[in-house]
């Protein structure tokens, strides 16, 4: 029997590249509808996405377990096979194609595949694909919130570091990580963090936000004023970016040295 996958990308890899609001909430909620067994409410929306992008195997996948599941098994040899096109390392696919080969009597393919699902790396970070990956990254992530949540921080930032370690591009999970570290005042890994997220996904606002407050706190209104000016520029109403600008001007005002030949204010 084919095995029901349930290890999609996470939400984070959607973005890269740039998908379309409707698009990525039609995925979405294709995926929601395969994880609760609504084949018939999944299937639509993940052929809808395929229309437009087909670069994410996990639906072929998701596609052939569903038409393996009425019978289908030559559409469900395609999709498997396609899901192994766009990754290679997906080990839940593979195991299917080979269910799905030995079902139409193709015995020594069924072999071939199974074979390398026995040679392929085990007990390494490495092997995962990046489904497995991005999952277990955000099961770290869950429990280093529940450890901030406890008060324990030093607990949180190793879950975190876990985290980002198995998906280094993920910029929200950097962002976390960089306020944990600035809470326990390590404002030079923080900064480390942010501009890690920065440098994956420029237009990340969350890091950008973050790394102004932090370079602020290390002495450097200046750095932190070119965070927040970028971010009005990616985000024009972004009303902390603006607070905070308006901050750094008044305070730059109250500073500033009294003109030659002013009057100062006189108390009234």
């Amino acid at each position: 029997m084919v095995r029901y996958a349930l290890d999609a990308p996470c939400p984070h890899d959607i973005g890269s590249p740039r998908m379309d609001e409707r698009t990525k909430q039609t995925l979405v909620l294709g995926r929601e509808h395969y994880a609760k067994r609504e084949f018939e409410k999944a299937e639509p929306l993940l052929r809808e996405v395929l229309e437009t992008e087909d670069r994410f195997a996990d639906i072929h996948d998701m596609l052939g377990v569903i038409a393996h599941s009425r019978g289908n098994f030559i559409a469900a040899e395609k999709h498997f096979e396609r899901a192994l096109a766009l990754n290679p390392a997906y080990t839940e696919a593979a195991l299917n194609l080979a269910v799905t080969y030995n079902d139409r009597g193709k015995y020594e393919k069924a072999r071939e595949v199974y074979a390398r699902i026995q040679g392929a790396p085990t007990g390494a970070k490495s092997g995962l694909d990046p489904f497995a990956r991005g999952k277990i990254a955000n099961m770290h992530a869950d429990v280093g919130q529940a450890y901030a949540d406890a008060g324990l921080p030093l607990e949180a930032i190793m879950e975190l570091e876990k985290a980002v370690e198995l998906c280094p591009h993920f910029a929200d999970l950097r962002t976390k990580l960089g306020a944990l570290l600035r809470d326990v005042n390590e404002p030079a890994r923080a900064r480390e963090q942010y501009e890690a997220a920065i440098a994956t996904r420029p237009n990340y606002v969350p890091a950008r936000i973050q790394l102004g407050v932090t370079l602020l706190s290390m002495g450097d209104p200046e750095g932190a004023a070119e965070q927040w000016n970028k971010v009005t520029e990616i985000e024009p109403e972004n009303s902390r970016a603006k607070m905070y600008l308006r901050m750094l001007s008044l305070q730059k005002m109250k500073t500033a040295p009294p003109v030659p030949g002013s009057t100062p204010p006189q108390p009234g």
